[in-house]
């Protein structure tokens, strides 16, 4: 029976800022529309919080049934490993994602954006199915693009549509910037795990692309949201402060460049991290500081 810790380890509490920043910078863009709703945007973090939380549990569940996760460098799997039974982490999943539609059901009757029931559903399901069902979408290369539309798009407009309306210009732009950022969290983390998932039979992106184009992938994610902080600043110059966390995305892009592999990758997975909530910080300031401009 698996212990509080390695419960909580198999949540991956390093993935969070995923969660986050897309809440961050929507709150941020409903700010510079004059809105303040502290709740709302509680309510929006419950939601992303949830989410992630279960669709950690969700994966380490459809993974360990398949025994992708048998052998792994990574963090701790709680049913590869065999710490808990797969029921017990299924239900986890299923708790989490209730946590996540009770919250969204209360954010939506505040909002009257009765259309993001749907949105939310989609969510939940795409949330299950990257790697559970008979097909996983993840298996077939797709993560990436489900990470940049629900993480990004979807996390960031449903923010600011909850509390301020439809996003501007400025919105769209931190919306693809915390997508492509999200995207490399999981670049990162499939990386690592080439050798693992061939032998598996995974075919994540990583693995079509091979290691070395992997690896360009991940420093164009990580580089690219800063050519929009720029690009954005000629719009709005507080978005100039997007920049402020340069520094970190080029440490982390030569590192991976560099050849950094097996746990070497777990640390870079972290600041990966800390490098999303840093860009979604200070992004999130400067769409709240243009507003006021």
């Amino acid at each position: 029976m698996a212990t509080l810790a390695q419960w909580i380890e198999g949540a991956r509490p390093r993935t969070l800022p995923t969660a986050i920043a897309p809440v961050l910078v929507g709150t941020g863009a409903a700010l510079g529309d004059g809105t303040v709703a502290p709740g709302r945007a509680l309510l929006a973090l419950v939601v992303a919080v949830a989410l992630v939380i279960a669709v950690n549990f969700a994966n380490d569940y459809s993974d360990g049934i398949r025994g992708t996760d048998d052998e792994r460098v990574g963090p701790l799997r709680l049913v590869g490993s065999k710490a808990a039974a797969p029921a017990a982490v299924r239900t986890a999943a299923f708790v989490g994602f209730a946590i996540a539609g009770l919250a969204g059901l209360t954010l939506v009757s505040l909002s009257r954006q009765w259309w993001l029931i749907a949105v939310g559903a989609v969510c939940i399901a795409g949330a299950w199915f990257y790697t559970g069902g008979k097909r996983p979408y993840g298996y077939a290369g797709l993560g990436e693009v489900a990470v940049f539309v629900f993480f990004g798009l979807v996390g960031v407009f449903g923010t600011v549509v909850t509390q301020s309306g439809p996003p501007g210009a400025l919105a769209i732009i931190g919306a693809v910037g915390v997508g492509l950022l999200t995207c490399a969290v999981l670049v990162a983390n499939n990386l690592r795990d080439i050798p693992t998932d061939e032998v598996a039979g995974k075919r994540t992106l990583a693995v079509v692309l091979g290691e070395k184009d992997t690896r360009r992938f991940y420093a164009a994610l990580v580089l690219v949201p800063f050519v929009l902080s720029a690009l954005a600043g000629l719009r709005s110059l507080p978005m100039l402060l997007g920049l402020l966390a340069l520094p970190l995305a080029v440490a982390q892009a030569r590192r991976v460049l560099g050849g950094a592999d097996g746990r070497k990758l777990i640390r870079v997975l972290r600041d990966t991290g800390f490098l999303l909530l840093a860009w979604s910080v200070a992004t999130g300031v400067g769409l709240a500081l243009g507003g006021l401009a």
